[in-house]
């Protein structure tokens, strides 16, 4: 029986900065420009990657003080980011589950804002084990972050299903021997899996 390791952002969960500075900015225009220009998805990597939401933060205020309330938002409001669960995942996930797989998490999270999640999504008490890159402080697609969950929880490469929405993470699970989904929606992913015989 396969093991199946599930990413958590854009997959189970839905989590967009979008759904917080759409509250701050009065325009699309300048919220984008935000997004792109000052806590830029690269920014957020290394919070993801271990850096400290304090640290990242006084970098930003320093370089674009005009910003600082915004800013701040991005941990002091992170909550609001979350735009729920993706329910048709969330569904594949329980029948799994109740089909006897183990499932797994491997996740791009911050340490500091994981727990907001755990708080929010119940369905995360599921998962046979988790790991969050902000704790091991390694980002996927590194190689080893996936060796850690190898090891961690005795798996082989070869007998786990890897879903990921990200094209990078899903090529550097291939090469590591991990048969791979790229998730697009529930309804591919459900199909997918049928097809694999898996569901």
């Amino acid at each position: 029986m396969k093991d199946i390791v599930f990413d958590l952002g854009g997959v189970l969960i839905d989590w967009n900065p979008r759904y917080l500075y759409r509250k701050v900015f009065s325009t699309e225009k300048e919220m984008d420009w935000f997004l792109t220009n000052v806590c830029t998805s690269q920014w957020n990597t290394q919070q993801d990657a271990g850096r400290p939401f304090e640290q990242g933060i006084k970098l930003l205020e320093d370089k674009f003080p005009e910003y600082k309330f915004a800013i701040n938002f991005y941990y002091s409001r992170w909550e609001e980011m979350l735009g729920g669960e993706i329910a048709g995942s969330v569904e594949i996930l329980r029948e799994l589950k109740n089909r006897g797989y183990r499932v797994y998490a491997l996740t791009n999270w911050s340490a500091e804002t994981f727990p907001i999640a755990q708080k929010n999504y119940d369905f995360l008490k599921w998962f046979d084990g988790i790991v969050v890159s902000g704790e091991e402080k390694l980002v996927k697609p590194d190689p080893v972050i996936y060796s850690r969950l190898l090891e961690r929880y005795q798996l082989k490469a070869p007998n786990c299903v890897f879903i990921d929405d990200n094209a990078a993470n899903i090529s550097k699970a291939a090469d590591l021997g991990f048969e791979t989904i790229l998730f697009t929606d529930p309804e591919a992913l459900r199909s997918t899996l049928v097809s694999r015989a898996i569901l």
